[in-house]
């Protein structure tokens, strides 16, 4: 997956995001500012209304990814596990419209800075899926080759091991199946991008098979650090 092109370009988003979602960020007052002054700017802070994340959550998410965040449909993807710096990256590109999704395109439009700061470090707190929720006993000869299918495009070169992901790199493992193959078809169609070109590059060639099994056996596991 070009690995260190695929984190160099993700650096140079970090200074992007970063920048954009941290720089508002209130200036220190100056020394010589009046303690009137000072004593108004603390009246102030103190008045802001503090946001209640948690129930804001349960309002606009927890429909579609669950109020734990493992998700409600198979097509809504889990949250469950997933790094809070990740999960901001991904409200900006949202709320941008970098990333294409009407829904969530048209919830985070007037996200302000502070929700995007908010939301991120809750859902980052959601307890990871260690344990796989599917109901069937997983086929081992499937998984074999699911694996199989993993190192040959190294998959886990970006998401990890065991694919539990890090920082701004998504956790895969316990996603749900169906909107992990519908996922992966879209990279390899060239219908949605990430950071860079890495993961379109990393499924040229797949038959829709293959995918499928790469979903099975990504779906199945535990992401166990």
């Amino acid at each position: 997956m070009r690995l260190k092109h695929f984190r160099s370009l993700v650096g140079c988003l970090f200074v992007v995001v970063g920048f954009s979602v941290w720089a508002q960020t209130p200036a220190k007052s100056k020394p010589q500012e009046s303690t009137a002054t000072n004593a108004s700017v603390s009246a102030s802070a103190a008045a802001k209304p503090t946001v209640d994340y948690a129930q804001r959550y349960t309002q606009l998410c927890a429909a579609c990814h669950g109020a734990d965040g493992k998700g409600a449909a198979n097509l809504a993807p889990s949250l469950a596990g997933q790094h809070s710096f990740y999960v901001i990256t991904q409200l900006f590109l949202f709320k941008n419209e970098r990333r294409s999704n009407p829904a969530m395109n048209a919830l985070t439009k007037d996200f302000s800075n502070d929700d995007l700061r908010g939301f991120s470090e809750l859902i980052g707190k959601f307890p990871a899926v260690y344990m796989p929720p599917n109901a069937d006993i997983p086929d081992p000869s499937r998984m074999a080759q699911g694996k199989e299918i993993a190192n040959k495009h190294q998959c886990m070169s970006c998401h990890g091991g065991q694919l539990s992901g890090g920082q701004q790199v998504p956790r895969l493992a316990g996603q749900h199946e169906d909107y992990l193959k519908r996922v992966l078809t879209e990279f390899q169609q060239s219908k949605r991008l990430g950071y860079t070109n890495a993961m379109n590059e990393a499924l040229v060639g797949l038959k829709q098979q293959e995918l499928d099994t790469l979903a099975y056996f990504i779906s199945r596991v535990s992401g166990v650090p």
